[in-house]
């Protein structure tokens, strides 16, 4: 149940509800902290089997965006917004539109964004009600949807991660068992097959499977519960979270975890195990970034060569929090979090030293 308990023990400065019975539109959204700039986070949508439920989603994916837009060097906070409803039968132009309206009723504390179940369509809608939105089309200022971008960051983190462990970044020769076969994971494997690695992959969408089949032609697919049980160099989780669990964790044959997958272990404790097991992990928070990274650029002009630049850095952060890990001998998980929370940190004791109005850093783009 929702209390304010809660609240104080995550470090959530806001969370609000809204509701709009014109369009049935029940959202929440969270802001964690907004101490490096405005929230930015994603707005997904999906049928929560109760209100607890989204509550949970809502504040365990805000904390996260804040570690998120702190560790890739971003001037902005965390947030994350949740519409409960059925995306195959609830969504309309009068949902999202509200939506928006609600979005900016918050005065730029909080920018969202696709995320699971919405698209750049559903943004061009909240768009059109506030600035305070991003992965909009190209033809409005936008960079479109985002997982291209995520999914560069990703392999970027998979270099770092094959340069520790096997002396070497190249991908050519590995074996990689991809969990998710959906938009991220598709450039995923187009991204793996180039660099000349061997990809197995598993999915439970008979479309995603058939798609993923396509782009990526020396694919192979293996049954959903079999994917921790190949023997393979990486495993990448790039579907649910939580999938590096007690279940699964001593079935995995492999020498790296780096996926796009958000909060992969399913409690601290299992990276803490992966370290015990000589398995490297590869921060999820921080490979996965790129997205938002691609994203948080859109407000001060958008393009693909800035956009590159910003999430081919992922592959130089990921050493440093690998020599991080090392030098203080704490899992890699840990290593992330600590280097997040001292920029953060940093920022916040610096805040009381200037004066003067920062919330103008990000103005949104004029819509036409």
């Amino acid at each position: 149940m929702f209390t304010f308990e809660k609240l104080y023990s995550m470090g959530h400065e806001q969370v609000v509800f809204f509701s709009d019975p014109s369009c049935n539109l029940k959202a929440i959204i969270a802001i964690h902290n907004t101490t490096l700039g405005p929230a930015l986070g994603g707005t997904r949508m999906w049928n929560y089997a109760t209100i607890d439920e989204a509550i949970e989603d809502a504040l365990r994916l805000s904390r996260g965006m804040t570690y998120k837009n702190a560790i890739s060097g971003l001037h902005l906070g965390g947030g994350k917004a949740v519409i409960i409803g059925d995306p195959a039968k609830d969504k309309s132009e009068a949902l999202f539109r509200s939506y928006g309206r609600f979005v900016e009723s918050l005065n730029g504390r909080y920018i969202t964004a696709e995320d699971v179940n919405t698209t750049v369509d559903d943004m061009e809608y909240i768009f059109s009600e506030t600035n305070n939105v991003t992965g909009v089309a190209e033809i409005n200022g936008g960079s479109g949807n985002p997982s291209p971008w995520t999914a560069r960051g990703v392999f970027r983190g998979m270099e770092a991660s094959c340069l520790k462990v096997f002396g070497d970044r190249s991908l050519k020769g590995k074996v990689v068992a991809l969990q998710g076969a959906g938009s991220v994971g598709t450039h995923l494997g187009r991204h793996l097959y180039e660099s000349g690695a061997k990809v197995l992959f598993t999915d439970m969408n008979e479309a995603n499977i058939a798609r993923f089949k396509e782009a990526v032609p020396n694919a192979e697919f293996v049954a959903l519960n079999d994917i921790y049980d190949v023997k393979a160099d990486i495993y990448a989780p790039c579907a649910l979270g939580a999938t590096i669990n007690d279940q699964t964790i001593d079935r995995l044959k492999v020498k790296i975890v780096c996926g796009a997958a958000n909060n992969q272990l399913a409690e601290n404790r299992h990276g803490d195990m992966l370290k015990e097991k000589n398995i490297l992990y590869a921060p999820d928070y921080l490979i996965n970034a790129g997205g938002v990274m691609n994203v948080s650029i859109e407000f001060e002009g958008w393009n693909a060569e800035k956009a590159t630049k910003m999430v081919d850095k992922i592959y130089d952060t990921t050493l440093k929090i690998f020599k991080l890990s090392e030098e203080q001998n704490i899992p890699v998980y840990k290593a992330t979090d600590l280097m997040a929370e001292q920029r953060i940190q940093s920022i916040k004791n610096i805040r009381g030293k200037y004066l003067g109005n920062l919330a103008h850093r990000f103005p949104g783009r004029k819509s036409n």
